[in-house]
């Protein structure tokens, strides 16, 4: 990616204040953002935009985040891509599942 290119994030939240929280902060700091509300909207937002990092929560409908971190890991392409999860889910197996599955980081939410 050539410097001074605007990286890509792909926020996948169902959540709308969480979500626009996130959005609102990675805009600020100049970062181009792609929403998705959803498990499957998150896979075809990925396809459609090539994101350089994915911010992911755990339960989300149609496709929960494991899920969609099971796909994106097992893609040759996609699973280059570092993924971030943000989640309430904060018990120690649930982080240890996130890192054997392959995230690169784990954030719990306040």
């Amino acid at each position: 990616m050539a410097e001074g290119q605007i990286k890509t994030i792909l926020v996948a939240e169902d959540d709308p204040e969480t979500r626009l929280i996130l959005q609102q902060g990675l805009v600020r700091a100049g970062y181009r953002v792609i929403i998705a509300e959803d498990g499957e909207q998150a896979l075809e937002r990925f396809r459609e935009y090539k994101p350089d990092l994915v911010l992911l929560d755990v339960e989300m409908p149609r496709l929960n985040g494991w899920e969609v971190l099971e796909r994106l890991k097992s893609g040759w392409r996609s699973r280059k891509v570092p993924v971030m999860m943000v989640t309430g889910k904060t018990s120690d197996e649930d982080k240890i599942k996130g890192y054997e599955m392959g995230v690169d980081y784990y954030v719990t939410k306040p």
